[in-house]
């Protein structure tokens, strides 16, 4: 009775040390899934973009980085060109770049006939879109809302000063007038103006001698170039090396460039942190097999008396397959429930740059690679319990 005891005390702390090395690398899985999901959906949405238009900017070696509003004609004259938009850009807080969280924050102007065209699409949450006629509105993306607490009809002076700013730093006032929805992508982190006062922030970004010898009315840092709807990026690229033949002072970018630079980043990305968990589960699978393998050992007699009143050894190999495939269940669910957490605790304390993403998908892969792990890890034990033979295995345990 004594050493009944004493076995299944045994085999109970074996299975729940067996379910706690499932759960660490369940939740080793879960949170390096959780952070490639939300880096991935980052780059997905850089994918999204430059498969949607051409690049268009100065010549490699050009010094002064505008160019001319008389390009657009010519460039809208190429074959397969539908429409050209003048682009600016600056940086929201002078000095910074880009982050693990995605493309820089970002002042970029908004042309209401470029915003049906854009992608990944974006939309109004509060407030309203801008007026073109008006001056000094701006519509901010859903994470400067809530990384800088801005609500509709508050100010915003742009760009942001940095602490170490000189006096000469220049900025204005605006008046928040719409909030977009979230997207999960660097339109989140875009603080939305006319073109007029792009041009205004353009001119304070120049040197003086620029300023007063260019009209600045005239020029742009870059364009937007959009194919006919539904061009393919083979197309797109064959349409920026027309521009690059026919256009001259102009360098377009063919859009397959940025874009498998992207998916080849999120590949070696993905690859890295699927390999540092699944070293982790390997860990998790092996002491599932001890642990099943010791199972059996310890239960030669049950095993014996089961196949010696009629239990045929199939019925013993889905016995141990089911369990091990139970405990993999319960260790995958405790790893997600703790990644879950973790990931979860991480992006509330970052507020508007959440660093972790868990999807549906994520969840099934997780939950269902432990099941699978655990059953895998069975095979070889209940493949031993089935093929046990009962007067041999009554004998031996007596």
């Amino acid at each position: 009775m004594m050493e009944t005891f004493r076995n299944l005390t045994r085999r109970k702390l074996r299975s729940i040390l067996t379910i706690s090395g499932i759960v660490i690398g369940i939740f080793a899985l879960t949170t390096m899934g959780a952070l490639a999901e939300r880096f991935n959906q980052q780059l997905e949405g850089g994918v999204t973009y430059y498969e949607s238009n051409i690049q268009v900017g100065v010549p490699d070696g050009q010094l002064v980085a505008l160019l001319p509003l008389s390009k657009m004609e010519a460039i809208t004259s190429v074959t397969g060109v539908d429409a050209v938009f003048p682009t600016y850009s600056f940086l929201l807080k002078p000095g910074s770049g880009f982050s693990f969280g995605g493309a820089p924050e970002s002042i970029v102007n908004r042309i209401p006939q470029q915003t049906p065209r854009e992608q990944p699409p974006t939309s109004i949450a509060q407030g309203r879109d801008l007026n073109p006629t008006a001056s000094r509105e701006v519509v901010l993306g859903s994470k400067l809302a809530i990384e800088f607490r801005k609500h509709i009809g508050d100010t915003f002076d742009l760009p942001v000063k940095p602490a170490s700013a000189g006096p000469e730093f220049v900025n204005h006032t605006f008046t928040v007038v719409g909030i977009l929805n979230p997207t999960g992508t660097a339109p989140d982190g875009f603080a939305l103006v006319t073109t007029p006062d792009a041009r205004t922030l353009l001119a304070d970004s120049l040197p003086q001698v620029i300023q007063r010898s260019v009209d600045l009315s005239q020029v742009a840092p870059e364009f937007t170039v959009y194919g006919k709807p539904g061009a393919s990026i083979g197309q797109l690229d064959e349409i920026a090396r027309q521009i690059n033949r026919q256009v001259s002072g102009v360098k377009a970018t063919e859009p397959s460039v940025p874009v498998n630079g992207f998916k080849q980043f999120a590949a070696l990305f993905t690859t890295i942190t699927t390999a540092a968990a699944l070293l982790a589960l390997v860990i998790g699978g092996l002491s599932v097999v001890n642990t099943m393998i010791m199972a059996v050992s310890e239960r030669v007699r049950e095993i014996g008396l089961k196949k010696a009143v009629g239990a045929h050894t199939g019925d013993v190999l889905r016995e141990y397959l089911m369990e091990a495939g139970f405990i993999g269940l319960i260790g995958g669910v405790g790893g997600y429930v703790l990644g879950f957490g973790l990931t979860g605790l991480i992006n509330a304390s970052n507020g508007a740059s959440p660093l972790f993403l868990i999807t549906p998908k994520l969840t099934i892969l997780v939950i269902g690679f432990a099941v699978v792990l655990g059953s895998l890890a069975g095979v070889l034990p209940a493949l031993r319990a089935a093929r046990l033979d009962p007067v041999t295995a009554l004998r031996t345990s007596n």
